[in-house]
């Protein structure tokens, strides 16, 4: 029998509107009984008696046993979700960078206080990536997890390889149509899928890790010379966050531009879409499709979670909690592709193999080997203005 679901929504930005016109649709055994906001002046679609701005009428409230959490500000999140799994009530947020940040001190307060805390729409939007980790995964060795976490920069991607716009163009107007934030760093420059990587790694091989510890190198910046490479090889340029397991159960993390051939499932995943390959010892290889933003998508994730919550659904962690033996490492090597100006970083990088090296009058490159954890110690470098690096696949 499931149980009924008093909830507190705390925001009512794209996300909370697309999860209350869902609902609107359902007949379910739920209902929202406060949404807090910021900005009281704000013309709403709601009677006024449904809103407030303090957050703690809703988090003292007995009545209300669920929180739905969708703000953008990750300490004021933090406090929200902390505050209700700590009160009793179970949550479902869609805030990666919160979660990231501090999941292993979440995991710890749902431990103690036996409440749940569910969050499929901080992972890729309307796929179901986290649940089939937690559940369908749970038993499965898993040699790879990678995708197209972040529909931002894909979007500014697509644009550029299907329509011919250059960076610049293709990111104006990502901006304009609400794709990209006004500093569109944290999409742009691999944070946002690096989040969404903590969390899904988590589960698929049960390492809990700082995002600080992860590499992220983004597509800010991505060159006309790089774009022409990736066209003379008949490639296409992705932001892959990438989960792969080798060696003696260790595990490597990182997020990178990459060259992706016609025969990759990510080649024609476009515009504002995810998609995630798991790579699985059993089960071979499965690809996941979908939004992975915006109201209604991402509002259906996370009605989901909220459903799930009337039959008294947690995640397990069972990787995790079993001590699987997964280990973070960074003694990986890749094949690259680098654009330079300055001769000096290629001895800094220590590349194990160079197989090609190219100098032109406007510009030069070389493609080789190179260790993970060398990208990482020369990351400040590999992000400045007129290199760019990137996976070969």
């Amino acid at each position: 029998m499931s149980t009924k679901l008093t909830i507190g929504l705390f925001g009512f930005g794209v996300v909370g509107q697309g999860l209350n016109d869902i609902i609107k649709t359902k007949d379910l055994n739920l209902e929202i009984k406060k949404i807090a906001i910021k900005n009281p002046e704000k013309k709403r679609s709601l009677p006024a008696s449904l809103f407030t701005t303090d957050a703690d009428e809703i988090l003292n409230d007995p009545e209300i046993n669920t929180i739905v959490e969708l703000i953008n500000d990750t300490d004021a999140a933090f406090y929200i979700v902390s505050t209700a799994l700590k009160n009793g009530k179970n949550v479902v947020s869609a805030s990666k960078k919160m979660i990231a940040l501090h999941l292993e001190e979440l995991l710890q307060i749902q431990k103690e206080h036996g409440t749940s805390l569910l969050y499929e729409g901080a992972v890729c939007g309307s796929i179901p990536i986290i649940r089939n980790l937690e559940e369908y995964y749970d038993n499965e060795l898993l040699y790879s997890l990678r995708g197209i976490f972040n529909g931002s920069s894909n979007y500014i991607l697509s644009k550029i390889f299907n329509e011919n716009l250059d960076y610049d163009t293709a990111l104006k107007q990502a901006q304009d149509l609400g794709f990209a934030e006004t500093d569109p760093t944290s999409d742009v420059g691999g944070f946002d899928p690096k989040y969404k990587l903590v969390i899904a790694s988590s589960h698929a091989y049960g390492i809990i890790t700082r995002p600080e510890d992860i590499l992220n190198i983004g597509i800010q910046s991505l060159s006309a010379y790089d774009i022409r490479y990736a066209r003379e090889k008949n490639y296409k340029i992705k932001l892959v966050p990438t989960a792969l397991e080798f060696g003696e159960k260790q595990v490597v993390l990182y997020v990178m531009p990459k060259f992706i051939k016609s025969d990759d499932f990510l080649y024609n995943v476009e515009n504002e879409y995810n998609g995630v390959i798991v790579q699985a010892a059993f089960a071979d290889q499965q690809f996941f499709f979908g939004k992975g933003a915006g109201g209604h998508p991402t509002g259906s994730a996370v009605l989901s979670d909220i459903a799930s919550l009337r039959y008294g659904y947690r995640y397990e962690y069972k990787k995790y909690r079993s001590e699987s033996g997964f280990s973070l490492s960074t003694e990986y090597s890749m094949q690259v592709y680098l654009r330079y100006e300055d001769d000096s970083l290629i001895e800094r990088l220590g590349f194990e193999r160079i197989t090609e090296r190219f100098y032109g009058v406007d510009y030069k490159y070389v493609i080789g080997t190179i260790a993970l954890n060398q990208i990482m110690s020369n990351q400040e470098d590999l992000i400045k203005e007129g290199v760019f690096i990137a996976e070969i696949s």
